[in-house]
């Protein structure tokens, strides 16, 4: 064995050593649709705009640590209820990682509990934390096993239940009325994070039922509305929960150029969320011509994508990669995702290019 080899085993911790990192495809040259990414840019008058705002960014002092400026207007256009704060954070994967640090208790192995499949974050970020990770099985309709769900939670007493909203890689939105039970199964142990990742698609939220459940966090990220780029991610929760989690962010973790380009896409959101009406109008369509394929089965989706399931996953996924289509093959996540292939919605462009390759990859 080499020096480094020696090193690297001595150093690093076995269960880290045992996993692959976080894999991103390299989608050059390919039509991507595999990240649930906005495909639109803003209109070119607000990039001219925004290039002249970015300018005056004072690059050499650190930010504001308070974050006063962006938190108000992330506040006031974004849905939270009054009283109510937010904290920020590089991208929703940032907060899990504070939410699960901050909940990863000294005296006992604390438990992260989620539905399964989600969110691979949720699992990774509790690893890392030093916590344990239970996941409870969606039924084969991808729905919640309210009865295994209740009775992990029961067994586990799990600190934190992470609740996809909707769901990736699914697409579909939980009962309302099952996450309510959840909310109030964990009162006096647990807390109950609603990720609404998707909520510009969904149109529902658990943002306005703070109040009601002090038990409950909302997280949001403005990647999916079109800013995937600046990573920031953002998260509401009772100011006494809030002001436990901020002790474990970093100091300075959002860059001034993401606050600067956050603070002047919230001053233009009315674009953003005219983008998304108009993908809203494309997901109707593109799920419509790919139920009427042959052999595909469709599930119902309130995201920017669309989860279907094919004869042969990994045939489809090959065939559309040969035709520089990039999609997400799911199909080994888990069970229930067996010949599953996961799509962003994009242009109708893109939407029209990556049908004509399916259709072709099908028929050959």
């Amino acid at each position: 064995m080499s020096s480094i080899d020696t090193l690297v085993n001595t150093t690093i911790r076995s269960d880290v050593r045992a996993i692959h990192g976080y894999h991103v495809a390299d989608a050059s040259g390919y039509i991507k649709l595999d990240a649930m990414e906005n495909p639109y840019h803003l209109p070119h008058h607000l990039r001219e705009e925004l290039a002249r705002r970015l300018v005056d960014v004072t690059l050499n002092r650190y930010p504001v640590a308070s974050y006063a400026t962006i938190k108000q207007s992330v506040c006031a256009r974004l849905g939270v209820p009054a009283g109510y704060d937010v904290m920020l954070g590089n991208g929703s994967d940032e907060l899990i990682s504070i939410l699960c640090m901050g909940c990863a208790l000294q005296d006992r192995r604390a438990v992260v509990l989620a539905p399964t499949p989600s969110f691979v974050m949720y699992q990774r970020s509790a690893q890392f934390a030093g916590m344990d990770y239970v996941g409870v099985p969606l039924k084969a309709d991808l729905t919640l096993d309210m009865p295994a769900m209740l009775a992990a939670i029961k067994q586990h007493k799990p600190s934190l239940v992470f609740l996809s909203y909707p769901n990736n890689p699914t697409g579909n939105l939980f009962a309302a009325d099952d996450i309510v039970a959840i909310i109030k199964a964990l009162d006096g142990f647990g807390l109950a994070v609603v990720d609404e990742a998707y909520e510009p698609f969904a149109q529902q939220t658990f943002m306005h039922r703070l109040p009601e459940f002090n038990n409950l966090v909302v997280m949001r990220t403005v990647s999916k509305l079109g800013l995937a780029g600046i990573r920031l991610g953002y998260m509401s929760a009772a100011p006494q929960l809030l002001a436990e989690f901020d002790k474990v962010r970093p100091p300075y973790n959002i860059n001034v150029l993401t606050q600067a380009a956050a603070e002047f896409a919230l001053d233009h959101v009315e674009v953003l969320n005219q983008q998304a009406t108009a993908l809203r109008a494309a997901r109707a369509d593109l799920t419509a011509a790919l139920a009427a394929m042959p052999g595909v089965e469709v599930f119902p989706s309130a995201a920017n994508f669309i989860l279907i399931r094919v004869p042969n996953s990994d045939d489809a996924y090959a065939k559309l990669l040969s035709r520089k289509v990039l999609v997400k093959n799911v199909g080994k996540m888990h069970d229930v995702l067996a010949n599953c292939l996961r799509i962003t919605v994009s242009t109708p462009e893109e939407n029209s290019t990556f049908l004509d390759a399916f259709a072709a990859s099908l028929a050959s």
